[in-house]
């Protein structure tokens, strides 16, 4: 198969200072994009501001042979998120390509978290996806072409300790992304997908895993999968995503340590009965339950039209 080239492409990634978002910006552009590197160079857990993340990665890109600019601006913010966007436009004229990436950590048990902890994870990991795609989104729409990585996670879904206010925040991105990815059909060849990255980086640090799984340290300092899951391997799913071949849809590819894998939604058929009571749910809460003759659900198709 022929290398997946982005020449001639404009790439914005954000949070790309740093591990998952630096590995693809560096892969982006090694396959020819324009990239804007954004990165507001700030603390794993939110706050702080530091070009130097992101002019790095610019550095190095240049010292390969490739073109990229930087942007240091917070996604959280909606006029730094538009300037984003902008640099984009005005170093290269387009945009046909944005992945967010950007991201913070900051695990806790429920009772011990605050509001301004969980606006803190909404407003980078949702509300600086969405304040992004809506600055790109016109661009697309005139150009009748785009392509969207949003990045969600399993934590989304119940599988990590301490997690309601990232797996929160994760869980809303991955509904946007589905509801966009539908909106987006109306306006050409634009397609919106998710990754879902399992990556070491300092948001999987041993000090943050040892925190968020109740466990010494030292257990994950040790793990041999520190370098099996290094955060390059997950930019492979990025750039498919990214490809003007890729003809997905509001689809999740989970990817990491080599291995690439489907996340979805399914639907069972359920129990049915006329008139319908607690106690009727009760008693067939098994056939309820069985997901055996289960369906995944597609974008665009409504309840009853498997």
């Amino acid at each position: 198969m022929d290398e997946l080239r982005f020449d001639g492409r404009a790439v914005i990634v954000t949070g790309a200072g740093r591990g998952v978002g630096r590995g693809h910006a560096m892969t982006f552009a090694s396959r020819g994009a324009k990239v804007v590197v954004a990165d507001l160079g700030g603390a794993m857990e939110g706050g702080g501001r530091d070009a130097g993340p992101a002019e790095q990665v610019v550095k190095e890109i240049q010292a390969a042979g490739g073109e990229a600019v930087a942007a240091v601006g917070s996604v959280a913010e909606e006029a730094e998120a538009r300037s984003i966007v902008q640099t984009a436009i005005d170093a290269f004229g387009r945009v046909d390509v944005v992945v967010n990436n950007a991201g913070i950590a900051d695990p806790d048990l429920f009772g011990d978290m605050t509001m301004a902890r969980f606006r803190l994870m909404t407003d980078v990991h949702y509300h600086g996806t969405v304040q992004i795609c809506l600055a790109a989104w016109p661009h697309m729409v005139a150009a009748g072409y785009g392509r969207i990585v949003n990045t969600t996670s399993e934590g989304a879904f119940g599988v990590i300790p301490k997690a309601t206010g990232y797996g929160g925040a994760k869980g809303a991105v991955f509904s946007f992304t589905r509801a966009l990815s539908l909106d987006a059909k109306r306006f050409g060849d634009i397609r919106v997908n998710m990754i879902s990255p399992r990556a070491s980086t300092r948001m999987s640090s041993p000090q943050i895993l040892g925190h968020t799984m109740d466990l010494p340290e030292e257990v994950f300092e040790k793990s041999p999968t520190l370098d099996t899951y290094r955060p390059e391997l997950v930019s492979s799913a990025a750039v498919f995503l990214g490809h003007e071949s890729c003809t997905l849809d509001g689809e999740t590819l989970i990817c990491g340590g080599g291995q690439v894998m489907r996340m979805a939604l399914i639907q069972n058929e359920g129990f049915t009965k006329a008139g319908l009571t607690p106690e009727d749910i009760a008693e067939n809460i098994d056939a309820a339950m069985d997901m055996s003759n289960a369906r995944i659900i597609q974008i665009g198709v409504q309840q009853g039209e498997h």
